[in-house]
């Protein structure tokens, strides 16, 4: 007999709304005549010399697989690039906006020529494209999507509601990507690896001082800690002040229960990005959400809609 289900005032929580999709760009009026350039000429695919292509500072992706590049230039050298690269014109040459990997792989080919689409954006528009591109391909790491929206926070001054409704994401998963800039490098340089997984990276950062998130990053590698085991460590240091870690590695429970509650405590973690419990029996129970300082329990309550007086 199949397990039954949660019941249905709980069940409706594991829906969530679904998210708004990036609003489409506003056409342009038509530009007048131009030599070179029509003025459909954001519709229309032309060729041009590789060489007069250039990549754009703007592109928040930064790390680029060799072998992934191999691969598509392998696609590229039977099938051609059946996707043209999306360009703005910057005097003589033309910056990327969205195709970078295109452009890599046509390197390694040595093309003469590759298709594009031309369109007129400023700076703030390229940096989203290039970011809802990344996103809805899922190219980015978790540290590239956060310096993506850091950058159109801090170069272009908008709200995380505004970068919210912009890259299609929630305002809760701008922030929590925001939360892993103020770890420290290594920490970062680890998320980029996949050493560390973003779950692992949330929860070390409820230890206030680099030191110690460094001693528990660390000590989550080498042992291989999950998510939850994390959360349990991190937890210990808190309680005895965060001076030391043990020299022996600690036997961490993982509770049992429920999958469907575990799943829902799972999906919890990740909206609060902390350690949450959740209690639950024939339609009654708790939830505990656990802060480990006065910034983590107002971030909480920010995410709650809570306002303290």
């Amino acid at each position: 007999m199949s397990k039954p289900a949660l019941g249905r005032g709980l069940g409706a929580l594991l829906g969530g709304n679904p998210i708004r999709p990036p609003s489409p760009p506003i056409a342009q009026s038509p530009a007048p005549p131009a030599t070179e350039i029509a003025p459909d000429n954001r519709e229309r695919v032309q060729r041009v010399p590789l060489n007069k292509i250039r990549p754009s500072a703007m592109q928040p992706r930064k790390q680029f697989s060799d072998e992934s590049l191999r691969e598509l230039a392998d696609s590229i050298r039977e099938q051609g690039i059946v996707q043209p690269l999306i360009v703005r014109q910057r005097g003589d040459f033309f910056e990327l906006i969205a195709g970078e990997r295109r452009w890599r792989a046509a390197q390694l080919l040595n093309l003469p020529e590759v298709p594009i689409i031309t369109r007129e954006a400023d700076d703030r528009s390229v940096l989203e494209l290039a970011l809802i591109e990344n996103l809805q391909r899922e190219n980015l790491n978790a540290i590239e999507e956060a310096q993506g929206y850091a950058q159109l926070a801090e170069q272009f001054q908008l709200t995380q509601e505004e970068i919210s409704a912009k890259v299609g994401k929630s305002r809760t998963v701008v922030a929590n990507a925001l939360r892993l800039l103020k770890l420290p490098e290594t920490i970062q340089k680890y998320v980029r690896e996949e050493r560390l997984s973003v779950g692992h990276a949330k929860v070390i950062l409820g230890i206030s001082d680099e030191k110690n998130q460094k001693l528990a990053a660390e000590r989550v590698i080498k042992e291989g800690l999950n998510v939850r085991q994390t959360e349990g460590l991190v937890a210990k240091m808190l309680k005895r002040g965060s001076k030391k870690i043990a020299p022996q590695p600690e036997t961490i429970s993982i509770p049992t229960g429920d999958p469907h509650v575990a799943d829902l405590e799972a999906k919890l973690r990740e909206v609060f990005a902390t350690k949450v419990q959740l209690n639950y029996q024939q339609g009654k129970g708790s939830l505990e959400i656990s802060f480990f300082s006065d910034a983590e329990l107002e971030r909480i309550l920010q995410i709650l809609g809570v306002k303290p007086e």
